[in-house]
């Protein structure tokens, strides 16, 4: 009954927050250098102003802002995100076509991200001022302080060019493959590109589960765990963990977006085709109504990601909300 409630009271907040940002993001989008027009008539070999004056009227281009912006905002409202300028194909089809792609490989990251790098700050919380406090503590850094695009480009080098163990780039092998050995071929695409994106945020959640872990391990209740008898793995298990994921879970609903973010750079770089690379494609070719949609379709995985981790939390802690 409570989740519910959380939900019935976030609702409105939800659709109040994604109408603001989809009239920023037609703002933003529309101040940006560059003409769709032009670009699309200087493709077809026809620049003439006659012919561009066609195409913003075929688009809706030559309606005053105010117009264009009212327009936009009621296709929203009933989940129409408009036509591709280049390809005359529905932008609500596109994305869908491409959103399982960077879902699959956001997922990957942030699942490997929590698993890893929570493991690795409670060891190194366990082993305080030691070797391997020093050396998980290092690599966190040495993660975190690495560029996403650099570190893409040294695993290809290292794990595809020089020992040939995972492919460059692409989701599949350009040789169709069914049923089970297509999923195989899949996930041996997904290793390098999952882990690069990974890596950054892994080493958030190592400082974050050791400082965490520190500061639950100096509780009262604790020492009283560890009065009554109780092991350290039943104290790690009962008491620690559960307290310490709290700004853990949370920390992974905020990192959803710098995910997708990051996600761009990613499927540029391993060409994936996911909506990042959509994105960066429709950039390059002034197609407005895609990034639009991409922008948008990203800030509503935003807010369900605040609402799962909302939710979460109330589960882990159920003082969370009383």
């Amino acid at each position: 009954m409570r989740l519910v409630t959380a939900f019935v009271a976030w609702l409105p907040r939800a659709l109040l927050t994604l109408a603001a940002i989809g009239l920023m993001n037609f703002t933003l989008v529309r101040l940006a250098p560059g003409d769709p027009a032009a670009v699309i008539a200087g493709e077809s070999g026809a620049a003439d102003g006659a012919f561009i004056d066609k195409i913003r009227a075929d688009y809706g281009l030559d309606q005053p802002i105010q117009v264009q912006v009212g327009s936009y905002l009621a296709r929203l409202a009933r989940g129409d995100l408009g036509v591709s300028y280049r390809s005359n194909l529905p932008v609500g089809q596109m994305i869908a076509q491409r959103l399982p792609a960077t879902l699959l490989l956001t997922g990957t990251a942030l699942i490997f991200a929590i698993v890893v790098g929570t493991t690795l700050g409670i060891v190194s919380s366990r082993s305080r001022g030691g070797w391997l406090d020093l050396a998980i503590g290092s690599f966190a850094m040495l993660c975190y302080a690495m560029p996403v695009f650099w570190v893409g480009l040294l695993l290809v080098l290292i794990f595809s060019v020089a020992l040939g163990w995972f492919p460059a780039f692409g989701m599949a092998s350009l040789v169709p493959k069914q049923g089970l050995a297509y999923l195989v071929d899949v996930l041996h695409h997904l290793v390098l590109p999952a882990l690069t994106l990974a890596l950054l945020h892994m080493a958030v959640y190592v400082r974050l589960a050791r400082s965490s872990s520190l500061e639950v391990m100096g509780k009262d209740f604790i020492r009283t765990a560890h009065a009554k008898g109780l092991t350290d793995g039943q104290v790690l298990r009962g008491h620690v963990l559960r307290n310490a994921m709290l700004p853990i879970v949370t920390m992974a609903g905020l990192q959803l977006g710098h995910l997708m973010g990051g996600a761009i750079v990613i499927e540029t770089v391993f060409a994936w085709p996911g909506i990042g690379r959509l994105a960066f494609d429709a950039l390059l070719q002034r197609d407005y109504s895609v990034i639009l949609g991409v922008f948008f379709v990203s800030s509503v995985m935003v807010v369900l990601a605040n609402l799962v981790t909302d939710l979460a939390l109330r589960v882990v802690d159920p003082r969370i909300g009383r």
